[in-house]
């Protein structure tokens, strides 16, 4: 054997040619379809997920399959009908459209694909193409603002079951949160100005995805921290991975964003399920209450949500709309999700490549 021919290399290895990045952006998921059987498959698949529904498995699997799935899908199909737009879904046609134009801002050293948490494109599809590409490393964005277990924590926990029998792991990263990122708060304050700039507001509504206080107070690693009250009032070391003090911080972003005033506006949180306590104040409850106090122009945001979806158009956009002027008011606007906007595309570029780095926590 020629030892002499070993010793040299062909050709020159260089960290550009090895070091390539896959990127896996993930949304909550939706109905494959609005009939009434996807809607219940979609409902007993998201609602089966020990992180969304934290009870024991026999008392959750009772619960979904034999009450909550039967009796709510042909409600909930029927919203959806009014939802879905004659292309589909628009949570999924917003994220083939973030797909294509993040790819293209990129470029060749990352390989962006799509997947639902819950229903189609699936996280383990998306990976599986992903593990094709022996990438160097994969980035897993997942569209939460802000962080919660049922969220967030469900995304990652489903990706490592996926990669945890790979024989060859790449480097993983997860992006935990953004809601403190300047291009996310720069874009919904873009679009509020728009609003703003057609009218007067006396008030404004920031309302969020509700979580049971339960899961809340579980994530309190202090033990003691946690009181659902003024602990939320600035987000430091000791509760920055608090869903509910990661709200307020949000809305204080956007406060000072669009430099509102003290008192014009509220925090608030929406689409709880059961009879037990979930985070407060509850937007249902929060509008008679403001109609009382003689407000009749109200800007809502749903700043928890990247893609206009069920919760943000029907939701916010037309339930709390109708109960608003109901209760005696008289023009309630929504400000819609940053979609698939140049700016919500810069933000993800932002957290993929590192720059520019968010604010940090407070100490």
């Amino acid at each position: 054997m020629n030892t002499d021919t070993l010793a040299q290399p062909a050709t020159s290895t260089t960290e550009k040619s090895i070091k390539k990045t896959g990127v896996l952006i993930v949304n909550l998921g939706t109905p494959d379809s609005p009939s009434v059987p996807d809607v219940r498959k979609y409902l007993r698949e998201f609602l089966m997920d020990e992180r969304v529904i934290d009870i024991p498995y026999l008392n959750r699997w009772f619960l979904i399959n034999l009450i909550i799935a039967p009796f709510r899908a042909p409600k909930s199909a029927k919203v959806y009908k009014e939802l879905w737009r004659p292309d589909g879904s628009p949570l999924k046609i917003y994220g083939y459209s973030v797909k294509e134009k993040l790819q293209k801002a990129l470029g060749d050293e990352y390989v962006v694909e799509l997947a639902m948490r819950y229903q189609s494109p699936s996280i383990e599809g998306a990976l599986k193409e992903l593990r094709k590409e022996c990438f160097s490393e994969i980035i897993v964005v997942p569209f939460f603002p802000q962080y919660a277990s049922a969220s967030t924590g469900s995304v990652y926990k489903e990706v490592m079951r996926v990669v945890q029998d790979w024989e060859v792991l790449p480097e993983i990263r997860f992006v935990n949160r953004f809601l403190d990122h300047p291009k996310f708060i720069q874009g919904f304050a873009d679009l509020a100005k728009k609003y703003m700039a057609q009218r007067k507001y006396d008030h404004f509504v920031f309302s969020y995805h509700g979580l049971p206080e339960r899961q809340i107070t579980k994530g309190d690693v202090t033990g003691s921290f946690c009181q659902f009250g003024a602990c939320c009032n600035q987000l430091d070391h000791r509760n920055q991975h608090c869903y509910r003090a990661q709200c307020f911080e949000t809305t204080r972003l956007l406060v000072k964003a669009l430099d509102l005033q003290e008192g014009t506006y509220t925090t608030c949180f929406q689409s709880r399920l059961g009879k037990t306590p979930w985070i407060k104040p509850y937007t249902d409850e929060v509008i008679p209450e403001l109609t009382k106090k003689g407000v009749k122009n109200v800007l809502a945001f749903s700043p928890s949500f990247v893609a206009d979806c069920l919760e943000t158009t029907i939701e916010v956009g037309e339930e709390y709309k109708e109960l608003f002027e109901k209760e005696g008011g008289q023009h309630w606007q929504l400000v819609e999700s940053l979609n698939d906007s140049d700016i919500w595309i810069e933000t993800l570029e932002d957290l993929i490549t590192g720059r520019p780095k968010p604010a940090e926590i407070r100490a």
